[in-house]
């Protein structure tokens, strides 16, 4: 079958596409013949070697398929069903991809499989992000650092849903009319500002009567955390949920006690869904909401399996909007 394999960490120039043998289920879990792969930041961190892994390395950890086959003791699928997936199946940049029974979330009829693929680890981040890590309530304002991502245009209209207010940042006039038409109130183009760590608190807080917000989310990192931190108001919180230009260095929390009582938290998605009843509650609120026309789902780009290297050109070098697949 067709995979993309990194035989060593590096740059997206380390995927290649090879031919290699299918796997087969073992105790609990089941194969699928993907149909859409979901791309994540979190694959490039994991190809360049951010994060520990194993080489050679088949990325991917998100998907949606159709069962084909079913290892011993598995009765909660059957085959022929239609799954999604994320966390659990790593190796889902290929053609045929193996995973966890229990962690193979059933697709709603209405929802194709491209939707599908795009939604699990993006759309239950967003998820975790307003009823998890913090719980929005009406009245509620948030910074939220690029708007018209994957994560941001998801998390945008969640949160707008819950009553929050939400103010965005992206970087065009183009990811400023998607971030709007997802809900935000206010969208700041960060990249219009000579010094963006004094630029965009001050924009901020001059749309908040000087208060700041209740809640920063930052999925940029390196290049935004300061500027974050500084438009967050007294007893608020920054989450950072996310490093798409870099790692945050190590931080002073003096800094927190200065700032106003702030807190800070750095969470992931797998410490939100490994309970089984929270993974599945989280799934099914998020399909529920896409299947219902709640949840708007933006396809950014579709990319063959062969050109995994090219995409992962364009997520780093912020040229994606929305979502980016893989379709075998």
């Amino acid at each position: 079958m067709d995979a993309i394999v990194a035989r060593e960490p590096g740059g997206p120039e380390t995927l290649t596409l090879l031919d290699v043998e299918p796997p087969e289920p073992g105790p609990g879990q089941v194969l699928v013949r993907t149909e859409a792969i979901g791309i994540n930041f979190i694959d490039t961190y994991h190809r360049s070697g951010v994060y520990p892994m194993d080489f050679p390395l088949t990325p991917g950890g998100e998907g949606a398929g159709v069962v084909t086959a079913l290892g011993d003791g598995v009765d909660s699928v059957a085959v022929g069903d239609r799954v999604a997936w994320t966390a659990s199946a790593s190796g889902s940049y290929a053609a045929q991809v193996l995973v966890d029974a229990g962690h193979a979330l059933p697709v709603p009829d209405g929802v194709d499989a491209e939707t599908a693929a795009a939604i699990p680890l993006q759309g239950m981040t967003a998820h975790m992000l307003v009823d998890g890590v913090t719980r929005l309530e009406p009245g509620q304002t948030v910074l939220l650092t690029a708007g018209a991502g994957g994560v941001g245009l998801l998390l945008t209209q969640l949160a707008v849903a819950r009553g929050a207010r939400v103010i965005t940042t992206t970087s065009s006039d183009a990811k400023a009319e998607l971030s709007r038409a997802a809900g935000a109130s206010d969208v700041i183009r960060y990249d219009q500002f000579d010094d963006l760590t004094t630029g965009l608190p001050a924009r901020v807080r001059e749309l908040t009567d000087g208060a700041g917000v209740h809640v920063a989310y930052d999925g940029v990192g390196k290049d935004t955390f300061d500027a974050c931190l500084a438009s967050v108001r007294r007893r608020g919180l920054l989450v950072l949920f996310g490093g798409a230009s870099g790692q945050v260095p190590p931080v002073d929390l003096q800094r927190l006690n200065q700032a106003g009582s702030l807190m800070v938290t750095r969470p992931k998605l797998f410490d939100y869904i490994a309970d089984p009843a929270e993974l599945a509650w989280r799934a099914g609120a998020v399909f529920e909401a896409v299947a219902s026309g709640e949840l708007q789902v933006r396809i950014g780009a579709r990319y063959p399996l062969a050109e995994a290297a090219r995409a992962h050109e364009a997520l780093e070098g912020r040229q994606t909007t929305g979502k980016v697949l893989l379709v075998p």
